[in-house]
């Protein structure tokens, strides 16, 4: 063996030796799987409070601690505590006052909570928390199961402005879900639940940035939704004219606009079956316009379709509208107002390049006939997969009769409110429409 060996060798097994007689510490922290972050923002006189739980576990590259058979050592545990406060969870959100950014957060206090501890049930227990004694030293807690509390302050121009919160805690986990209270000095709590990195969240929107929100949304939903595009494109295939045209979208409007308002009322089955129910008709909605075009459509009739449809295309929107209500803030009408306004230009958008490109591939490439034919057959196609797809996945979720209980006449009469609307909607519907029916000839 060489010197050179030799002497390397003496020093391996020196750092051997001394990492035998460390203290426990974890090698290195996993990525949970999933992550569920707690949060209150108040506005104050010269500051916004903001109180924050996550689980210790999501603090990854911070050693905390530790002794016995993975006991956090909860006197020593202060300063990297502190540590992971500061770079997990100060620098994972960001706050806005007014459009302006507020910066970094200070860390007033962090500390350690049981997994059994319910102060963060409302914001005066988690605040008089920070107040009260910290956990015993000698408390056998593993590390995995503790709850880091963080009582971060913003200074802030006025508690009466308008505040934006930005979080950024999608890395803490694979999933990372995040529950936000906001309580504004004035008005009532909001309660927001984001996924993930949400993006810039309006804490208590003023009714034009809800409505310019939710138009957007609107938009955007009718535009990505492949069924949705399709079951227009099949409505108008065959009536490119103003007037049926005018006919049938309002049709499909007033249905849509008749269940979205129901469901966000409560007004709706709130069975687990119900969403891929709905889901199923939906693409069974395109099948039948689809046929209906290949063995001849007739104008005076595909307007009580097309609200039919529009029915159960309304509870589609709502489904997805579902998680989005709450950043309405106390808008709620004018929320639901500007989502329809978002897919009625949708629906224009599509209306607009549709006619268009059909009349030219009419008069270019196909007989108009033979066309009709075969773009609903290759739509009739597609919906059909995507029918008997959620056919099965409705067939996973077990239906069941309902009980003759005070919950069954709740139901009902939710289900009859809900049939008033709908035969209140086609009745006035009817008029304009069976005009405009009149005015155009009946295409066989």
């Amino acid at each position: 063996m060489t010197p050179g060996t030799s002497r390397r060798a003496r020093v391996a097994l020196v750092v051997a030796g001394l990492l035998a007689g460390a203290p426990e510490s974890p090698a290195a922290h996993e990525i949970p799987a999933r992550v569920v972050v707690r949060a209150f923002v108040k506005p104050e006189p010269g500051r916004l409070t903001v109180l924050v739980r996550v689980p210790l576990e999501a603090m990854r590259d911070v050693e905390f601690p530790l002794r016995g058979e993975g006991y956090l050592d909860l006197g020593q545990a202060g300063p990297w505590l502190r540590e992971a406060a500061t770079l997990w969870v100060a620098a994972a959100f960001g706050f806005r006052e007014d459009g302006r950014d507020l910066g970094p957060g200070t860390v007033e206090a962090a500390r350690v909570a049981l997994p059994s501890d319910r102060s963060f049930d409302s914001y005066e227990e988690a605040r008089a928390l920070f107040n009260a004694p910290t956990l015993p030293p000698e408390t056998a807690l593993v590390w995995q199961q503790a709850l880091l509390d963080v009582w971060l302050t913003f200074p802030i121009r006025s508690a009466e402005a308008g505040f934006t919160i930005q979080p950024q805690v999608a890395r803490l986990g694979l999933r990372t879900f995040t529950g936000v209270r906001f309580l504004p000095g004035s008005g009532a709590e909001r309660v927001y639940q984001l996924s993930g990195d949400p993006g810039l969240v309006r804490l208590d929107p003023r009714w034009h940035h809800a409505f310019l929100s939710f138009v957007k949304l609107g938009w955007l939903h009718i535009l990505q939704g492949m069924d949705h595009l399709l079951f227009v494109v099949c409505l108008i295939l065959p009536f490119r004219r103003l007037r049926p045209l005018v006919a049938l979208v309002t049709s499909f409007t007033v249905g849509h606009s008749v269940t979205l308002a129901a469901a966000t009322l409560g007004l709706v089955p709130t069975a687990l079956w119900f969403p891929p129910l709905v889901e199923m008709l939906i693409a069974l909605s395109i099948v039948f316009m689809a046929f209906e075009n290949i063995v001849g459509p007739r104008l005076d009739r595909r307007w009580v379709v097309a609200f039919a449809f529009g029915l159960v295309h309304g509870f589609g929107f709502s489904f997805f509208l579902r998680e989005s209500l709450q950043f309405a803030g106390g808008h709620l009408a004018a929320s639901l107002v500007a989502f329809n306004v978002g897919v009625e230009l949708g629906q224009l958008a599509v209306v607009a390049v549709a006619v268009p490109a059909l009349g030219w591939l009419f008069r270019r490439t196909v007989p108009e006939r033979m066309g009709t034919i075969l773009i609903s057959a290759l739509v009739a196609h597609s919906a059909w997969h995507w029918m008997t797809e959620r056919w099965g996945a409705f067939r996973e979720y077990r239906v069941e009769l309902p009980a003759l209980d005070p919950a069954f006449l709740a139901g009902a009469m939710r289900v009859t409110m809900l049939l008033l609307l709908v035969v209140g909607g086609a009745w006035l519907l009817s008029v304009p429409v069976r005009r405009l029916v009149r005015s155009e000839p009946i295409r066989q």
